[in-house]
């Protein structure tokens, strides 16, 4: 086998390494320097990381080196690492952004499916449902992106197992941290500890905006945003940057709380967007003897569900009645999903079933401007 040849092996094993944080090949980022090959087979391969400290340099190193160590014709393996030059960052950064800065990444054109996950109040499990929903959707092979879009009461982190970890920067573009398959970001990532966040309208309005457009989240399928509870600054500006936006409402059992939820659907509608269902969370606390205790009452979802579907062409249905669940309140606490941890639970198993309902809906085309013109 020729110097070339093995050379041409390496590069090929290399076009399978994926950075971890952009998951992409780390040959499309241009991250690989020189290949060398000497008779015997020595192979000595430069890897170019984006930025000194990079939190990803040991996962690149161990994969890199182990590809180049599979390839046909190598007896032997090293990896030099270095870092990008400033030049070769902004053009990464270019690149990735397709040739676009300051832009929404999920304009009205974008093939992703975004939901937004809202409630009425706060305290009805919307930020674990979200998390949940988005673990399973990207356990069917979907690409997902999760942004917290709670400020002040950030909790997506925490359930999904990474609170207190930090996105890479590179020249302004962020990288999100990636938890079970799903990218996720959130002002948690921003604060120290558990420190308070007060802000007014007009930074809340910029973070959402910077979330939108300085996080690098790819081609992906499905974007969740969960919402803060209420109708306040936070959900008028999701409806201002992304219109186009599918809601899905969820409340519990009880009356008075589907009132509230209500409320949140309307005005989402009022921008723009479409409430597409309605999640009934804590629905009833299941007995050794098989009866249930309906500990927030009983006919919340289908009350709020009714109410969202006066004056639309198609009913809003009730999506899932989800029971108590001490697996699911648990796996929160401790940054495991139910759905992934114990998928049999009653509680898995409908989150489960409302992901399998968002996963056939697909990117659909309709709508979209299909990128020529017809002569």
């Amino acid at each position: 086998m020729t110097d070339g040849s093995v050379e041409d092996g390496i590069r090929a094993a290399l076009s399978r390494v994926l950075d971890p944080e952009i998951r992409k090949p780390i040959t499309e980022l241009d991250m690989v320097g020189g290949v060398s090959v000497d008779a015997a087979g020595s192979a000595t391969v430069g890897i170019k990381l984006t930025i000194v400290g990079c939190p990803a340099a040991d996962t690149i190193e161990r994969d890199v080196h182990a590809a180049v160590a599979s390839a046909p014709g190598v007896t032997s393996a090293t990896v030099e690492i270095s870092i990008m030059t400033r030049e070769e960052r902004a053009a990464l950064t270019e690149k990735l952004h397709g040739g676009r800065t300051k832009t929404i990444q999920f304009g009205p054109d974008s093939l992703t499916r975004i939901y937004t996950v809202s409630s009425g109040k706060g305290g009805v499990g919307k930020s674990t449902l979200t998390a949940n929903l988005a673990v399973a959707l990207a356990a069917k092979g979907l690409a997902v992106g999760v942004i917290d879009a709670d400020v002040f009461g950030f909790s997506i982190p925490g359930i999904l197992g990474i609170a207190g970890m930090k996105p890479t920067q590179i020249d302004g573009m962020i990288l999100p941290p990636v938890a079970h398959g799903v990218k996720v970001i959130s002002i948690g990532m921003f604060v120290d500890g558990n420190a308070a966040v007060s802000w007014r309208g007009p930074m809340l309005h910029r973070t959402i905006q910077q979330f939108l457009t300085d996080v690098y989240f790819g081609d992906i399928d499905i974007l969740l945003v969960d919402l803060p509870p209420g109708t306040g600054d936070v959900a008028i500006t999701i409806g201002q940057l992304l219109p186009h936006a599918e809601v899905l409402v969820v409340t519990t059992p009880q009356p008075a709380a589907a009132e509230v939820a209500e409320r949140s659907g309307t005005v989402a509608r009022q921008t723009g967007q479409k409430v597409i269902g309605v999640i009934e969370n804590m629905a009833g606390l299941a007995q050794v003897d098989g009866t249930v205790i309906e500990l927030f009452g009983t006919g919340g979802g289908e009350l709020v569900a009714a109410r969202l579907s006066q004056g639309q062409d198609a009913p809003v249905p009730v999506l899932a009645s989800i029971p108590l669940s001490v697996a699911l309140r648990s796996g929160g606490d401790s940054g495991q999903p139910i759905v992934l941890s114990t998928p049999d639970d009653a509680a898995a198993a409908s989150i489960i079933r409302v992901a399998d309902e968002l996963a056939r809906r697909g990117r659909g085309l309709a709508g979209r401007k299909l990128g020529f013109t017809v002569r």
